[in-house]
């Protein structure tokens, strides 16, 4: 057994360092994704637009992020993995200090989607180079689990930083990753490889016929873009209604995330325990559920009875479907499609988001009521429902492939950061 340790390789400073570094973008791109929903009012009113006008902060970011992210693995096999890594970290870096400096909602608006294509290009990379550096067995799948972990977390520290950076000024929220990207700038420079990389598979009919792969894509996106409307709405009726800052807004909304970012470390084992078509259905049901609770009580009087239990229900589905999503979105797919059938998943996720959030946004303003505009998160719960309800069907019926059976346990590393 000694003999077995001493002769597995250790990781030395530079893979460290290069695990580090890879983790910190994913919870960087985390951050990016709610950093903006707890200070929602306060910008709204700062920038003396409407909420509608506003929203398309967030769903900027979701939009340049969904553009990009098929193009990434072709533009990285063309130019080199390491140097679009670098030119996207730099052109993030710029893009927030531009966002920074300037109180027009236009240009706002254009440096979030301009840092969304950039995170399209980075976030996807960490994986493919964790793939190439760490060897495969436990090393990958330790590492694996570090960037997860970072990722997960990272919706979590946006919503922190948003009570923190809104309370000393608002343009702190769009500035701040600015000193970060530069810090991992120069870091990846030294420590990313510069490795070729191959051409990767083109989309194909056979892919995006793939009936698992578009199911999971479809239910992800409806439960993404109900997600982020969902925390919009309530973040919204907290400040309004309640009369709370962006800090309280954030600590109350830690319930819709704190709870995921704990069970990531133990995804693999409660999938391996109940499979995955089982947990995206039970994750989409408690979702809905939240929703239609939402939908029954829109306005809200109180924080413990009005918004704490939608918030548990809501985040018990991303609990019990997050990796399981993403592990079943490539179960049934070929292994050397792969690295198009992850971006194409998560291309689906990222447009829930700019789908749904301004088409609750606008709802909500149009009839200047909130059941309306919970109505549309609930039907988006029920298209995950729908969704995750014919994964099950397929996954039981007799002729079902055995790889569907097989390969979750084995996809983790499709898992990201946030959805």
């Amino acid at each position: 057994m000694a003999d077995a340790r001493a002769a597995a390789p250790t990781w030395d400073r530079r893979r460290w360092v290069l695990l580090l570094v890879l983790s910190g973008n994913m919870i960087l791109d985390a951050i990016e994704g709610s950093i903006l929903v707890p200070a929602f009012a306060v910008l709204t009113t700062g920038l003396g637009r409407s909420s509608w006008e506003t929203q398309w902060l967030l769903a900027g970011f979701a939009a340049g992020f969904a553009a990009l992210l098929l193009a990434g693995p072709t533009l990285a096999a063309r130019f080199g993995r390491k140097r679009v890594y670098l030119a996207a970290m730099a052109v993030f870096a710029v893009a927030s200090a531009v966002g920074g400096l300037t109180d027009d909602l236009t240009l706002l608006v254009a440096t979030r989607v301009v840092k969304g294509a950039a995170a399209a290009l980075t976030a996807p990379a960490g994986l493919a180079v964790i793939a190439a550096e760490f060897p495969a067995g436990t090393q990958q799948r330790r590492a694996i689990s570090v960037y997860a972990v970072f990722g997960a977390a990272g919706f979590t520290t946006g919503l922190l930083l948003s009570g923190w950076l809104a309370a000393l000024n608002w343009h702190l929220l769009f500035v701040f990753p600015a000193p970060v990207a530069i810090v991992l700038l120069i870091a990846g420079w030294r420590v990313i490889p510069d490795a070729p990389v191959s051409a990767p598979p083109r989309l194909s009919k056979a892919l995006v016929r793939n009936g698992s792969l578009v199911r999971s894509a479809l239910g992800a996106a409806a439960l993404n873009g109900g997600y982020l409307s969902l925390l919009v709405v309530l973040a919204v009726q907290l400040h309004d209604v309640l009369g709370w800052s962006p800090w309280q807004i954030a600590l109350g909304l830690l319930p819709a995330s704190v709870p995921l970012a704990v069970s990531v470390p133990f995804a693999g084992r409660y999938v391996a325990r109940f499979g995955t078509a089982p947990l995206i259905l039970a994750g989409a049901v408690a979702t809905l559920a939240g929703h239609l609770l939402l939908f029954a009580r829109p306005d809200i009087g109180d924080y413990r009875g009005g918004v704490l239990p939608v918030l548990l229900l809501v985040e018990a589905g991303f609990v019990l479907s997050f990796a399981a999503l993403n592990m079943q979105s490539t179960a049934t797919v070929a292994p050397e499609l792969r690295p198009i059938a992850v971006p194409l998943y998560q291309t689906g996720v990222q447009f829930g988001a700019a789908l749904v959030l301004p088409l609750t946004v606008g709802v909500a303003v149009a009839v200047d009521a909130y059941r309306p505009a919970a109505a549309v998160i609930a039907l988006a719960g029920l298209l995950a429902v729908a969704a995750a309800s014919g994964e099950f069907r397929a996954t039981r019926r007799p002729s079902a492939n055995r790889d569907e059976k097989r390969s979750p346990t084995n996809t983790i590393e499709s898992e990201r950061s946030s959805s």
